[in-house]
């Protein structure tokens, strides 16, 4: 999961340009909006579960250098963007090791984010793992990261897939036969009908999983602890 935050009086403006760039790009995301220093200072050392943030620097609004001096004190790794119509204040800017300087201008804004976000994903060595696959809706190249799970229906499957929206894709095959090499892209067979992507589960309850788009999927009481441990291990707890 890539996660971002953006502390912007503008936010809404520059989340709508990442997502669309990280939609084409397959990666699976996670957004955060903020809109003033204090707001952001607050989450305190919580800040690190980021690995970008986006600084607006306002001659009247939010205080960037202030915050990117203050992450600093954290974290040297963690990747900082400034985003503001004011050239004069790139200079100072880099004082605190920023991937880029972006100018808030709606005709090369969007130009200059993707290329902004090039750099940073080359810097993590971010893999997109893709598989081409014929579906019974036709062929299509999937994000594995996409899937949140895949269910056994009727002699079928049905790859549940988040998209611009949750959309659903059919193929004739079974679990037993895709789930070992499911298994190397860290999905778990929760379930004898639903092999699951570890990456959408966000929380474990007595006997189901409960995944990013809010869905509950059960877990037989004889699979459970299965599949706890590996939950456990893969969120590093």
């Amino acid at each position: 999961m890539f996660r971002i935050a953006i502390c912007d009086d503008e936010g809404m403006f520059t989340r709508k340009v990442i997502e669309q760039y990280l939609r084409n790009k397959g990666v699976l995301y996670e957004i955060s909006i903020f809109d003033s220093e204090e707001a952001f200072m607050r989450l305190g050392v919580r800040m690190m579960r980021y690995s970008a943030i986006f600084l607006g620097i306002n001659r009247n609004g939010v205080n960037g250098l202030k915050l990117a001096k203050w992450i600093r004190q954290y974290s040297d790794e963690i990747f900082i963007v400034f985003i503001t119509n004011h050239i004069d204040y790139s200079l100072e800017g880099y004082k605190f090791n920023a991937v880029r300087f972006l100018l808030k201008d709606r005709k090369t804004f969007s130009e200059s984010m993707s290329e902004c976000m090039n750099a940073i994903l080359a810097k993590m060595n971010y893999i997109i793992s893709k598989k081409d696959i014929k579906f019974t809706e036709g062929r299509k190249k999937i994000a594995l990261n996409q899937i949140l799970f895949i269910e056994s229906c009727l002699h079928k499957l049905l790859f549940h897939i988040m998209e611009d929206q949750e959309s659903v894709y059919t193929l004739y095959e079974t679990l037993n036969h895709i789930e070992m090499e499911y298994r190397l892209y860290q999905f778990i067979r929760i379930h004898q009908s639903y092999l699951v992507n570890m990456n959408h589960i966000v929380n474990m309850k007595r006997y189901e999983v409960v995944l990013s788009n809010g869905i509950h999927l059960i877990v037989p009481k004889a699979r459970y602890k299965y599949v706890e441990d590996a939950f456990i291990r893969y969120k590093g707890g």
